[in-house]
């Protein structure tokens, strides 16, 4: 008996078509995941930002209760401080002498001190105002917190690019009460 031997040979492999459909689909999606992270970097540092300061209010707040000594956070460009009442926003001496520079501390392994990322900008907005005061060279804004508990109701506004978050703080428990993020 003779087998009839199948002699048609199957190809094996992909043809040039759907290796291009493979690489066009995969870039699209390499793509969007590059412009997703670049997107997420903006808000991760805005709410970074945002979170530090919260947790350095909240320090200021506790702080001045226990010591019963008012406290403050000073925000100048690029550096949110906590510091004494008595210290904060202190002008240069006449004679150009400058105050005492503050030394952020590491008491009870907390940091009294936020160096901004680079670019970001902050505003401020005291309360029953609608004008976002900056933080440009040499001016200085103090919010002050009281031994009794209580601090000024602010907003505080961080910018970087065409991205912002914005945080109102509530005056009884120096936490955000209401916050908004656009990022662009």
């Amino acid at each position: 008996m003779i087998l009839a031997a199948k002699t048609t040979e199957k190809h094996r492999g992909f043809s040039l078509l759907e290796i291009v459909m493979v690489l066009a689909i995969a870039s699209i999606v390499i793509g969007g995941a590059v412009g997703l992270m670049v997107y997420s970097a903006d808000e991760r540092t805005l709410r970074d930002a945002s979170g530090e300061i919260e947790l350095l209010a909240k320090r200021a707040r506790t702080i001045s209760i226990l010591e019963q000594t008012p406290y403050a956070l000073e925000f100048s460009e690029g550096v949110v401080r906590l510091l004494p009442f008595a210290q904060a926003g202190l002008p240069p001496k006449k004679g150009g002498a400058k105050p005492k520079e503050f030394t952020p501390s590491t008491e009870g392994g907390t940091n009294r001190q936020l160096e901004l990322a680079a670019g970001l900008a902050i505003f401020i907005r005291r309360w029953n105002s609608d004008d976002w005061l900056g933080t440009a060279k040499n001016s200085i804004h103090v919010w002050r917190f009281d031994p009794d508990g209580l601090c000024e109701p602010v907003s505080i506004r961080l910018t970087l690019g065409k991205s912002w978050a914005e945080d109102t703080y509530h005056p009884l428990t120096a936490t955000v009460r209401e916050s908004l993020l656009e990022t662009q």
